[in-house]
């Protein structure tokens, strides 16, 4: 069965088609018969309706550019209704009692819930599908909080669980990439306070230790590998990006800071090792990246190699050189960098199958 993702990239294939069958006609390198143009074209004009029709999809430049304004459009929207619906509980809380504010809590979440559902069955572009389902996910978010408040809970990262959980579903469920990066962050904000908690500190003081981190760093690079999301556009670079980011932001942090490591080390040493292991991984990243044809891994080791790079030279040399003899080294260090990414960028991409398409 044909996904929306894929309706869109056979429309896309057939548009880059157009275009260098023109160009090719245009050197004279290749002249079909008018039967033969007319055919060509009567098939992928027809192709092209069906499937938009169909998926709702963008079948050529302009409606791409205007799907872009209606993205934006879609994720301005649904911040502005979730931020209404939070300030809407808080203005008329104190006003109501326990039954009736229970009864809200329980009932908002259910009757969003059900309305993307409906939605979804209707909304093949999905705009107005994920803002409804955003709405959905700050009503549950308002639900847990406000209950914990009410019967007066003790906090625990267990909020993060369900919230994570439910965004997880209302992601795969509605096609909803901010979904997906909620649920991730909740995600991994649970099994670092737990990490955090198993090592004999208070859960919310879970930033204390970059290191549990990297547990969820794993087991979001692993999703984005054995996971198939070949249905869901985007969905596998999310996690990888995530996953790059929830390593490289602790190597970041404890490249200098050595006193947040659980590591029994001098300080100095500590962050000289996190150091030289932040270039490593970045490096290796960055070339397993261009091996695979996978840009967001790319783009996102390259930004951090070249900011770990830029400041360590502001540790080594801001305090003794010129200022011009500084940045002038910066500019030769930056050509550097773009003759050795030219050079890797002439790496042939392996093929790519399964899961971590």
């Amino acid at each position: 069965m044909t996904t929306r993702v894929e309706a869109q990239k056979r429309v896309d294939q057939i548009q880059a088609f157009r275009r260098e069958l023109d160009l090719l006609r245009a050197n004279g390198h290749l002249q079909l018969s008018a039967e033969q143009n007319q055919a060509v074209d009567d098939y992928h004009s027809a192709l092209s309706r069906e499937l938009a029709a169909t998926f709702d999809i963008d079948s050529d430049l302009r409606a791409k550019q205007l799907s872009l304004g209606m993205r934006i459009a879609s994720f301005l929207g649904a911040l502005s209704l979730a931020a209404s619906v939070f300030f809407l509980f808080y203005r008329f809380w104190g006003e109501l009692s326990v039954v009736s504010q229970v009864s809200i809590l329980v009932a908002a979440p259910l009757l969003t819930f059900g309305f993307a559902v409906w939605l979804r069955a209707r909304d093949f572009a999905g705009y107005f599908t994920k803002l409804a389902a955003s709405v959905c996910f700050c009503c549950f978010i308002l639900d847990v909080t406000m209950l914990g408040q009410i019967f007066n809970i003790t906090p625990s990262p267990n909020a993060f669980l369900a919230w994570a959980v439910f965004a997880m579903i209302l992601a795969y469920g509605m096609n909803t990439r901010l979904l997906l990066v909620a649920a991730i962050l909740c995600m991994v904000i649970y099994l670092t306070a737990r990490i955090g908690a198993w090592a004999g500190g208070y859960w919310a003081d879970f930033t204390d230790r970059p290191e549990n981190f990297l547990v969820s760093a794993a087991s979001l690079l692993l999703a984005s590998h054995f996971i198939d999301h070949r249905r869901f556009d985007g969905f596998a670079a999310t996690y990888r990006v995530s996953g790059l980011l929830t390593v490289f932001v602790p190597l970041l942090v404890l490249s200098h800071w050595g006193e947040g490591s659980y590591l029994l080390f001098d300080e100095a040493l500590i962050e000289g090792g996190y150091q030289i292991l932040s270039f490593i991984l970045a490096g290796l990243a960055i070339w397993l990246g261009i091996r695979r044809g996978l840009p967001d891994v790319v783009n996102t080791s390259v930004t951090f190699f070249i900011m770990m790079l830029y400041t360590k030279f502001y540790d080594w040399w801001w305090d003794i050189m010129p200022k011009y003899l500084f940045f002038l080294v910066g500019g030769l260090v930056a050509i550097l960098l773009l003759l050795v990414l030219r050079r890797l960028r002439g790496l042939r991409p392996l093929a790519v199958t399964g899961g971590v398409s």
